[in-house]
């Protein structure tokens, strides 16, 4: 473990605001849930294991998305595979649900996930001009010759 700034001086609440201001804690239970400063467990061997977090964790080593510099970001990842990989077959069969998650890895609703490697879907065309009565459509402008 590194210290990276001695905050034990501070008051509680400005301690865990400057904590999550620095993204230095993930207030987030294993259900992927938001919780309290206060529920935070004392010691890492409090920490419940989240299935969806080693999924996560193994989809980057499989290479569902590329290794991020962004703080927690497999947790980011662990809650959009929470949405896609039932958690029954997370728990029965660990490879099936890799598989799984490596079949959503690269879908255009995880661009927004930090190591996204995918393909952004093409925009739909412009829908076509149609002139209302009376008024004259516009024309496409001419070539220019030489």
């Amino acid at each position: 473990m590194t210290v990276l700034k001695d905050l034990s001086w501070l008051e509680p609440t400005i301690f865990w605001r400057m904590m999550e201001h620095n993204q230095w804690v993930h207030p987030f239970d294993a259900a992927g849930e938001r919780c309290e400063f206060d529920q935070l467990p004392k010691q890492l061997l409090g920490l419940a294991d989240d299935p969806y977090r080693s999924l996560a964790g193994e989809l980057r080593t499989s290479g569902g998305y590329a290794k991020d510099t962004t703080p927690f970001s497999e947790f980011l990842w662990a809650d959009y595979l929470r949405r896609k990989v039932s958690e029954t077959r997370l728990r029965k069969d660990f490879d099936a649900a890799l598989a799984d998650a490596l079949s959503h890895a690269h879908d255009a609703d995880a661009r927004y996930l930090p190591g996204w490697s995918g393909v952004v879907p093409a925009a739909a065309p412009a829908p076509a001009v149609i002139p209302v009565k009376g008024e004259k459509a516009d024309k496409p402008a001419k070539a220019k010759n030489g």
